[in-house]
């Protein structure tokens, strides 16, 4: 059974920078692609980046420049760092398994995920 535990939320204000932390349990971590994606009070999840198992990264134009998506594979770990941030990236932060080709296109149950909370 894969697990996902997110963690790195918190209050910044605009501007500010946050890193966001992902641990998977339960599956073969540097095989996999893993992105990172956000929920939004009353909006739907939406796909924000995703890094395959060779490390090739993609990103949604939103935070393209301002997002660096990583991994540490001996962590089985992976890692969103958020910078510039803008009370439009206010959102609850998930991970997950992902396939690269098809950004919503997931594998795991979703874990807990993360608050990010950014003020004006």
């Amino acid at each position: 059974q894969v697990q996902l535990v997110e963690s790195g939320g918190g209050l910044v204000q605009a501007g500010g920078s946050l890193r966001l932390s992902c641990v998977v349990s339960g599956s073969t971590f540097s095989r996999n692609a893993m992105g990172w994606y956000r929920q939004a009070p009353g909006k739907q999840r939406q796909w924000v980046a995703t890094i395959s198992s060779g490390g090739n990264t993609n990103y949604a134009d939103s935070v393209k420049g301002r997002f660096t998506i990583s991994r540490d594979n001996a962590k089985s770990t992976v890692y969103l760092q958020m910078n510039s941030l803008s009370p439009e990236d206010a959102a609850v932060y998930y991970c997950n398994i992902v396939s690269w080709y098809a950004t919503m296109s997931v594998f795991a149950s979703w874990g807990q995920g993360t608050q990010v909370t950014v003020s004006s």
